[in-house]
């Protein structure tokens, strides 16, 4: 299966009153449209991402999104958001099974989101992530100006929707040609309604916002920093609250494949085997995560024998496994590796490995150490026949 994700970004924001598109405001460092674009960019399963901006703004795209690999790619929008998404959906690649579109709003989606949403659009054809009212909602009138409930409707029957949405390739070809027609809609799941499919629901996050207006912006923010601040203030803690995790990878090196190391592309004339881009760096701390938290190793998680993890972006499974270590109450406090390897000589490309590891973990780049070292000749790595890492990680237990 071939997935494609859209990011519509081709709106102006003008609801948030500020001076540039709202999808260029910086959160934690990092603009809103990059913190989107990345969640789908780094997600196993996704092939391809399309970003679609604002014709200045394609014209000129942000030096980070204009270094991107292939995968990545930009189009221009169009007057309305279904414009944009249809101009999105004909630069996809025809390949695609399943085509997503997220708003570039949403910068908080994590990738079980994302998966869900795959999944359920494969099985049948329509899926869109929502999560369900926690209150009681009424319908309205106005009479003179004034709001009058007319009835009460039940919660069960209400969901917020979220995205990303989902769709089998001939459905979002309908959708779309569907809004060609004039006909206006607040997203593709309506237009896929409207052209006779039923859209199934998987769940969405709370934590998934959509970024509108100023308080919204300012409450992203707010949350942003907060636990920046808890990531980055690690005092001295008890050991119960502390948690060391060890982690060891080794894959065979052979012509003809990438060296994937920490998330950075090593000119090498051998390349590690794996079944997903083998880089022993990233999968050496991702055990190192999983073994700090108690939850299992990569091979549970990421299994060889599933086709879902086929050449998967190892920084972006460890992403995942940050993720899910944090939803277990668990900060990363730092990291230390040591990557064994006769040649090439990693020197060069430590620091970018470090910063690339830091961004993935959620933390500082001084709290990240790579090291390089050789075998000495001896056995397989020494000969220059493998590569191994060997990697050690920090975790604290977050207080309530």
């Amino acid at each position: 299966m071939r997935v494609t994700a859209i990011i519509a970004a081709g709106g102006a924001g003008r609801r948030l009153g500020a001076a540039v598109p709202k999808q260029m405001l910086e959160i934690g460092g990092r603009s809103i449209l990059e913190r989107s674009v990345e969640a789908f960019a780094v997600h196993p399963a996704v092939a391809e991402t399309i970003v679609v901006l604002p014709p200045e703004l394609a014209a000129a795209p942000p030096s980070w999104l204009a270094g991107r690999t292939p995968r990545v790619r930009v189009v221009a929008g169009g007057e309305r958001r279904q414009d944009s998404v249809a101009n999105g959906f004909e630069a996809a690649d025809e390949r695609a099974d399943v085509l997503l579109v997220h708003d570039a709003a949403r910068p908080f989606v994590t990738a079980d989101v994302i998966s869900r949403v795959i999944e359920a659009a494969a099985a049948h054809g329509a899926a869109i992530a929502a999560i369900p009212v926690s209150d009681t909602v009424k319908r309205v009138e106005q009479r003179s100006g004034e709001a009058v409930v007319v009835g009460t409707i039940p919660r069960e029957a209400v969901y917020l929707a979220q995205t990303p949405q989902g769709f089998a390739r001939g459905v979002l070809r309908e959708a779309v040609a569907l809004g060609r027609t004039g006909v206006d809609a607040t997203d593709e799941a309506m237009l896929a309604e409207r052209a006779g499919h039923a859209v199934r629901i998987v769940d969405g996050a709370p934590s998934n916002v959509k970024i509108t207006t100023a308080e919204d912006f300012a409450a992203a923010v707010q949350q942003t920093t907060a636990v920046a601040d808890r990531t980055r203030m690690a005092p001295a803690a008890p050991a119960d609250l502390a948690r060391i995790g060890v982690g060891y990878d080794l894959h065979r090196l052979a012509a003809g494949r990438r060296l994937i190391l920490g998330g950075v592309e090593v000119p090498s004339e051998l390349g590690a085997l794996g079944h997903s881009d083998a880089d022993v760096v990233c999968h050496a701390i991702t055990d190192a995560l999983l073994g700090a938290a108690s939850a299992g190793d990569i091979g549970q998680h990421f299994p060889d024998t599933d086709a879902a993890w086929k050449d998967a972006s190892s920084i972006g499974l460890l992403r995942q496994v940050v993720q899910l270590v944090g939803d277990r109450g668990f900060a990363v406090i730092n990291v230390d590796v040591v990557v064994v390897l006769e040649r090439p000589k990693l020197g060069p490309y430590r620091s970018r490995m470090a910063e690339t590891l830091a961004a993935a973990l959620g933390i500082d780049p001084h709290a990240v150490s790579v090291k390089a070292k050789t075998n000495e000749g001896v056995d397989a790595v020494g000969r220059g026949e493998a590569i191994a890492a060997h990697a050690v990680a920090l975790l604290r237990l977050q207080c309530a």
